[in-house]
């Protein structure tokens, strides 16, 4: 078995269109755990607060630059993430496939690198 992060990316717009149905969107979300927890494949699952929250530190200077949200050149947004724990990569975009995520939005599916392993280039 191996561990994949099923990571939620919105936009302003799939953001929005969410909220307009948070009802909905929520009674999806919990069946779908439900049925993740049934087939024993879920580890954890997190959603975060609203981007105009938080800050952005950036480091792509000599001294790191901190900007409030909500990121005016930011595209997507990570929202909150599945962890789960999978037999493949395949069977992990299969749960990505099935996640009740609105019009716009994109699920990144990666797989959580073990304590022995490194990085590798390219």
């Amino acid at each position: 078995m191996s561990k994949y992060m099923l990571i939620m990316r919105g936009t302003d717009h799939s953001n929005a269109a969410m909220l307009d149905a948070i009802e909905e969107s929520m009674a999806a979300t919990r069946e779908y755990i439900e049925e993740m927890l049934k087939a024993g494949v879920l580890l954890a699952a997190e959603g975060l607060d609203l981007p105009s929250r938080g800050v952005v530190v950036d480091f792509g200077a000599e001294t790191p630059v901190v900007t409030d949200g909500p990121y005016g050149e930011t595209k997507e947004l990570f929202g909150g993430y599945f962890m789960l724990d999978v037999a493949s990569k395949e069977e992990a975009v299969e749960w990505a496939k099935r996640m009740p995520a609105v019009r716009g939005s994109k699920i990144e599916v990666r797989r959580v690198a073990g304590d022995d392993e490194m990085p590798e280039r390219g």
